[in-house]
Formats: structure tokens, C-alpha cells, sequence
């Protein structure tokens, strides 16, 4: 069973973003996603300035059996990328909601954040994929 935090939401592509207080979104890619990746031996996170559309490949992962694009859930300006992955793409792995985030988006149009997945809608998509 994956875990699937009720304060985030998903993307049906399996990405999560967190609206933090600050107004920016953190995003990563989710529980089910990693497993379903397996142990992440490279992780390409987009640089900090670059602008974003939703939908837009914006990352990629790459594990023992593949690599994987990661979509931008929102549209926006890249504020901070997750540098440690470079050393360590482990913590995407280990710890997918805390440090094992991607990138952090100043959002263009947060409206964008409604049409995303709650815990529960994201949890049927995990449970149908699972059968």
C-alpha cells in the first residue's frame, strides 16, 4: 500500500505538489511512483529560473530498470532545485514526500492547483493500476 499524504495533490502522471506558506509549490514524485521505478540511481532537476507550463516535462528519473519524465504539475518559475539528489537520488527513494523533493515553482496561476488530484481520487488511480 503507498502512501498517499491527504494535505497534497497529485497529478495523474504520479507527481505531488505541496502549496507551502510562502505561496510556493514543492513537487515530487510520489510513494507509488518510486516503487513502481525501483532503487533511483540519477535524478536531472530543472535549473532554478527556468519557466515551466504545466504539463511540460520538467525533470527525469532514472532507476535500475528506467528512466522515467517527470511533468510539471503547475506552471511557473523554477525557485530552487533539490541539489542533493545529485549525490544522493536515494532520498527519492527513502523519503519521497520530505527530502527527496524535486523542484520548488513559484507558481504562475495557481488556479492550476484545483485541477489537480486530492489523496482520495489519487489513491483510485494507485488501486486501479494495482489490478
Amino acid at each position: 500500500m503507498s502512501n498517499i499524504p491527504s494535505d497534497l495533490k497529485f497529478n495523474e502522471s504520479h507527481e505531488w505538489a505541496r502549496l507551502e506558506s510562502d505561496g510556493s509549490i514543492t513537487i515530487g514524485i510520489s510513494d507509488h511512483a518510486q516503487n513502481a521505478l525501483g532503487d533511483l540511481v540519477f535524478v536531472e532537476i530543472p535549473e532554478a529560473g527556468r519557466t515551466l507550463s504545466k504539463g511540460e516535462v520538467a525533470a527525469v528519473v532514472e532507476s535500475v530498470k528506467a528512466a522515467s519524465d517527470v511533468y510539471s504539475p503547475l506552471s511557473g518559475e523554477v525557485i530552487e532545485a533539490n541539489e542533493s539528489l545529485g549525490t544522493s537520488p536515494e532520498q527519492v527513494n527513502t523519503d519521497p514526500y520530505g527530502q527527496g523533493w524535486l523542484f520548488k515553482l513559484k507558481p504562475s496561476n495557481l488556479g492550476e492547483l484545483s485541477s489537480l488530484l486530492d489523496a482520495a481520487a489519487y489513491a483510485k488511480i494507485v488501486e486501479a493500476a494495482s489490478h
